[in-house]
């Protein structure tokens, strides 16, 4: 069960560990249902059915319980804190990480003694972990590639929290551009590297196949060019256009199918995925080290229906390599225990 904690009525307990999400109402990951919060409840139902390390799980909202966000030092949403029995911080993990690492963070929880090795003075300070963290220069590259057009906001597209963020968002629906997002108000760590690595200082910031773009200013003086933003950025157009009968969504299906050696249909973006299938699938092809390339299905009602059709195949995600359906996460799963995913993949990403 998830419980609500607040500085008040329902403070976070000792005596027992605890796993609590902290996040805020204008965050879309962090609210219920939101990507976090899956994470967030996926892990309670698992540790519900297991009778050791029982551990309370919660959410709290950071900016309605300023108490408890001082507290333990929680400085950006969305973060895990992973509590022992004696309330002492263990371990955090901040901002849109994906699944296994907050899993693993919590398997290490359930598995450690109070009062060995991860017990802490106070409930703010956080112990080194047993594996090395990722290079922040590692993670923003990461970041910048998990969409083929990423753009770094203030805020999320739904609820933009600056006039520069909201009009990026706006002229890129306005072309029909697919893309990703990450809220930079949410980790202080990439809003801060992030200028440094791109030697760009401000934000919003647009990247497309990993290259940075600009900001809003450039942006805008690329559409005003024309002839389209979409023809400025370099990004094939998904839609026919000119005088030319428009393309069929057969021949349109096919075109995004063979878009990548490693094409993924899913549910949100790898940065950002939107249920639990198409998370552990991402999952899966970043530990192959193939690259790969992802659609979001929720942005394209015609896409997302046509496709069921197109491949016989009711449900996603859906991997399809070097042009051929591999299939959804089952089978997937199947290939890598099997040991035939990995050669697959690399085979095809050779082509």
């Amino acid at each position: 069960m998830i419980q609500i904690f607040t500085d008040d009525e329902n403070p976070i307990p000792s005596g027992t560990k605890a796993v609590v999400l902290f996040g805020a109402t204008w965050h879309e990951a962090c609210v219920e249902g939101g990507a976090m919060d899956q994470v967030l409840q996926a892990l309670a139902d698992a540790s519900s059915s297991s009778s050791n390390n029982r551990i309370a799980f919660g959410r709290v909202d950071a900016e309605a319980n300023p108490v408890l966000a001082s507290t333990y030092e929680v400085t950006a949403v969305p973060t895990f804190v992973l509590l022992n029995e004696d309330g002492a911080v263990v371990e955090k993990v901040v901002g849109l990480e994906d699944a296994a690492k907050v899993t693993v963070a919590v398997q290490r929880l359930v598995n450690s003694s109070s009062g060995v090795g991860t017990t802490v003075s106070s409930p703010a300070a956080t112990t080194t972990s047993t594996t090395e963290p990722e290079p922040l220069s590692q993670r923003l590259d990461r970041l910048i590639r998990s969409a083929p057009v990423m753009v770094f906001i203030k805020g999320t597209p739904t609820a933009p929290r600056c006039g520069f963020s909201r009009q990026i968002v706006e002229m890129l629906e306005e072309e029909q551009i697919a893309f990703g997002t990450f809220d930079i108000l949410s980790d202080e760590e990439v809003r801060q590297g992030l200028k440094k690595h791109s030697d760009w200082p401000t934000y919003p910031q647009l990247y497309v196949a990993g290259e940075l773009i600009g900001g809003l200013d450039i942006v805008k003086e690329m559409k005003a060019e024309g002839p389209s933003l979409r023809e400025q950025l370099g990004i094939i157009s998904e839609t026919s256009t000119g005088a030319t009968a428009p393309t069929s969504l057969n021949d349109r299906l096919k075109e995004l199918i063979h878009r990548s050696p490693i094409m993924l249909f899913m549910k949100g973006l790898p940065s950002a995925s939107k249920c639990g299938f198409s998370r552990t699938l991402v999952q899966i092809l970043d530990d192959s080290g193939v690259a790969y390339d992802a659609f979001d299905i929720l942005t394209d009602e015609e896409v997302r229906q046509g496709l069921k059709t197109y491949s016989d195949w009711p449900t996603y995600p859906q991997l399809y390599v070097a042009g051929e359906l591999i299939g959804g996460l089952d089978i997937v799963r199947e290939m890598q225990e099997e040991g035939s995913l990995q050669a697959a993949l690399e085979a095809a990403a050779k082509q």
